[in-house]
């Protein structure tokens, strides 16, 4: 769960690294963010956001300009404090592991126009790697099985086989791309 939580962390971090905001903006930003398979409640995020307040990462704002009021309770604004941002900037410039799994490389990831170029590509090479690593063990596992499976647990095994090769392939577009090396295009026949 506190792997939950860090991620929550960073992304509200980066998000309030942007500009103040209220919990319903939060949440929907996060939500984008996250995408269709995390939806982030109400009772994720406020936990969060008390136990940022607590560790001064984060400050609330109580009436704040260019916030207009949508009904008679005001609406609490957060934004980011000094000792918020220095976190933000420890988070994202962390090349270790948890920088590339799953959890936490799509938040990252948002957030890289923030972070210095030799730290990206640390981190993309190290999804790619984790990704190519999990690529080759499911193949293996695949051929294993073929003949044990039915064709609808066969047709999900392609599936993911397929999403994880086709993430492979835009990592290493994105690893040429800040080396500035140029990716291979397919000639006319669409081979390579």
């Amino acid at each position: 769960m506190a792997r939950r939580g860090d991620t929550i962390e960073l992304a509200v971090l980066g998000l309030l690294h942007e500009g103040p905001m209220h919990g319903y903006e939060l949440r929907k930003r996060l939500n984008l963010m996250l995408g269709w398979g995390r939806i982030l409640s109400y009772g994720s995020l406020y936990p969060a956001l008390k136990k940022m307040l607590r560790n001064n990462l984060i400050e609330e704002l109580s009436g704040a300009a260019g916030v207009a009021p949508t009904s008679r309770r005001q609406r609490i604004v957060y934004q980011v404090t000094e000792k918020g941002t220095e976190e933000f900037s420890r988070l994202m410039t962390d090349v270790g592991p948890a920088a590339w799994e799953d959890d936490n490389f799509d938040i990252r990831f948002r957030f890289f126009s923030s972070t210095d170029m030799e730290i990206r590509l640390r981190v993309l090479e190290g999804r790619r790697s984790r990704l190519q690593e999990r690529l080759d063990r499911v193949q293996r596992e695949l051929a294993m099985t073929q003949k044990e499976v039915d064709r609808y647990a066969a047709e999900l095994q392609r599936h993911g086989v397929e999403s994880v090769e086709r993430e492979v392939r835009w990592l290493s577009d994105l690893i040429n791309a800040e080396r500035g090396t140029p990716t291979p295009t397919p000639d006319k026949e669409g081979l390579s």
